[in-house]
């Protein structure tokens, strides 16, 4: 069996307030705390769970220096409600690309880019 426990992507030192801006704040996932062991390197972790609770999505935001945003590769999200979660980003200040809207058969998407620059795709299934 293989299954994707989480992605992580990279931020600067010291920007946990983006990361929780952008995750928590626009994309609505739930901030979970992090081992103890761990917590002293920074970063914030989040997660998607569905309606029975389990663990749909998970994305680990670490510190790195020196820093630098991901512009191509990316985590893509599948969401219910694009148009909602685009109206959320776009009025929070982040980019919406919709150019590739129609271009991945089966799903509407977007483009978009978290407080760092780091690319993040928004997929919903038509």
């Amino acid at each position: 069996m293989i299954s994707l426990h989480h992605v992580q992507v990279a931020m600067p030192v010291g920007a946990e307030h983006l990361a929780r801006q952008f995750y928590a704040g626009a994309l609505g996932l739930t901030e979970v705390e992090k081992p103890a062991d761990l917590r002293a390197r920074g970063g914030a972790w989040f997660r998607a769970y569905d309606d029975r609770g389990s663990i749909t999505a998970e994305i680990h935001v670490g510190v790195e220096d020196p820093f630098a945003p991901a512009r191509k590769a990316h985590p893509a999200l599948v969401v219910d409600h694009l148009d909602e979660i685009a109206d959320r980003l776009a009025g929070l200040g982040f980019e919406v690309d919709r150019a590739q809207e129609h271009a991945f058969e089966g799903y509407r998407r977007i483009h978009t880019f978290d407080a760092f620059g780091n690319r993040v795709e928004v997929l919903e299934p038509m």
